[in-house]
């Protein structure tokens, strides 16, 4: 890689690169180094990429993620289907669409579960909700807004956590799971 790039134009290469290191490394500052090792991007240019380290990397590849799915979603057709078909089919895509990437999913919960970091992820599960409520016509500002965010939030992080575990063909039982959670609401 041409090392000409500005540190903001290194983020998304380096986040790409560090996801094959990730399942190895966690989300940590080797992951980075190699993914920079990898890019022949010095490690200099890398913390400036990323001056919050790994857990920067971490924040701003979930960023990327909702700002794929908000993309995704506005090319469907979701205002033609009831709203918890829309609901559904939003949590499964954003699901499907980590796929590639399950076992650094994986470690990124791990991370977020660590006590120092449980408000980076429950602001992280908070604005996939938001993204989500949004792309499926959501046009509320009382307390609705923030009842139907948490209420997705335990929806959302339920099946993702049902999903990193679940080893049935093609993901079957989680998305059953989805289906059977969104009847409830």
């Amino acid at each position: 890689m041409t090392t000409d790039k500005t540190p903001l134009e290194l983020r998304v290469p380096l986040i790409e690169a560090m996801l094959s290191h990730v399942p190895f490394d966690g989300w940590s500052q080797k992951a980075l180094e190699n993914a920079a090792a990898d890019l022949d991007v010095s490690p200099e240019m890398a913390e400036l990429a990323f001056p919050g380290g790994a857990m920067e990397a971490m924040e701003t590849h979930l960023v990327l993620a909702d700002e794929k799915l908000a993309e995704t979603l506005a090319s469907l057709n979701l205002m033609d289907m009831r709203i918890r078909d829309r609901i559904t089919l939003a949590v499964r895509t954003r699901i499907e669409q980590a796929g590639k990437h399950r076992e650094a999913v994986k470690r990124g919960v791990a991370v977020h579960a660590l006590p120092q970091n449980v408000a980076a992820g429950m602001k992280a599960g908070w604005r996939t909700c938001d993204t989500i409520w949004r792309a499926c016509g959501d046009t509320s500002t009382d307390h609705n807004w923030y009842t139907k965010r948490a209420s997705l939030l335990a929806v959302y992080s339920s099946t993702l956590l049902f999903w990193l575990n679940d080893e049935s063909e093609g993901f079957e039982d989680t998305w059953l799971s989805l289906t059977a959670g969104s009847r409830m609401s």
